[in-house]
């Protein structure tokens, strides 16, 4: 299966998806001008993974700042992997934030809430 490589630009992020790996990255920005267009081959790209998963997946959340929609978009990447959690491989979240940004400390929190999957809280001087 094929990586997902997008570099990243002002408005979106930069996104590294590794299958042989099992790692997905997602760092930088998500304000796109039209995020369910930005996410699709995100989404489409985890349901490929899902039919040959690594046993354990490391998803690797750094971004400094997103906006509504992007949110509702992070939240259907959730749902998608907290499906494959719960069939052949081991999801695990790291939500990194900067430290005193309390929105994507909150954020994060919002999520881990939300979804089962288990979210690990990473605070980092600089993303």
């Amino acid at each position: 299966m094929e990586n997902l490589n997008l570099e990243g630009s002002a408005k979106t992020p930069t996104v590294k998806f590794d299958s042989a790996k099992g790692t997905l990255e997602l760092k930088g920005r998500s304000i796109p001008e039209n995020s369910i267009e930005f996410y699709k081959p995100l989404n489409d790209w985890i349901d490929s993974y899902a039919g040959n998963p690594q046993s354990e997946t490391t998803v690797d959340v750094k971004l400094e700042y997103f906006n509504t929609s992007s949110s509702k978009c992070i939240l259907d990447l959730f749902k998608q992997l907290e499906k494959l959690n719960q069939k052949n491989t081991m999801v695990k979240v790291n939500w990194y934030f900067e430290e005193d940004d309390e929105d994507m400390a909150e954020a994060g929190e919002d999520y881990q809430a939300i979804i089962d999957l288990p979210f690990k809280m990473i605070e980092v001087e600089e993303i």
